[in-house]
């Protein structure tokens, strides 16, 4: 495989910056790494093999947490943004059944890159929609559009990617936003 720096998350400038053209106000902002102590993702309860899961998982806290006290009744969406999706576990997929053995439940869960939504959700009590999507424009239009239709209060979103080659890096950068610019 090629490296993915052309997929590869965008700084959280470059985030904000695109959110503010898309019309969105940014309320809480989050990247990994963001230090030098950012070297492995802790890991989440029932997510095996890959840490595209796990990230998300901790970047979202991340904003989440910076927010400070969500205002009563807000209505959060999830917007995930990946170019690749876990690419970690649908190679462990492949090569299971490429070896004629049988997937495992946990694997087929993850599969698909919002299965870590349910767990936010609960985390966080977030009760508004999930949405994922393969590029930044369109999750920002996603939560621009989620807003605007009423559909949501704020929209978190994490755009995040694991490292496909040695040489590269896990990386996701989110953002909390608002309607009001």
């Amino acid at each position: 495989m090629t490296g993915t720096a052309a997929n590869a998350p965008p700084g959280l400038a470059s985030l904000q910056a695109a959110a503010a053209a898309a019309g969105l106000a940014v309320c809480a902002a989050a990247s990994w790494p963001e230090s030098d102590d950012d070297r492995e993702v802790r890991p989440l309860a029932g997510f095996i093999v890959s840490t595209f899961s796990p990230l998300l998982a901790e970047v979202a806290d991340r904003v989440l947490t910076r927010r400070g006290e969500p205002r009563p009744a807000r209505i959060t969406a999830l917007v995930i943004v990946t170019a690749l999706g876990d690419v970690t576990s649908a190679a462990e997929v492949a090569q299971t059944v490429d070896a004629g053995r049988r997937v495992g439940p946990l694997l087929f869960f993850q599969a698909v890159p919002n299965a870590v939504a349910g767990y936010l959700a609960a985390r966080w009590d977030l009760t508004g929609p999930v949405v994922c999507v393969g590029g930044l424009e369109a999750g920002l239009d996603a939560a621009r559009l989620l807003i605007d239709d009423a559909d949501a209060d704020e929209a978190l979103v994490v755009w995040v990617d694991v490292a496909v080659t040695d040489e590269d890096r896990d990386r996701a950068a989110g953002i909390l936003v608002t309607g009001s610019v």
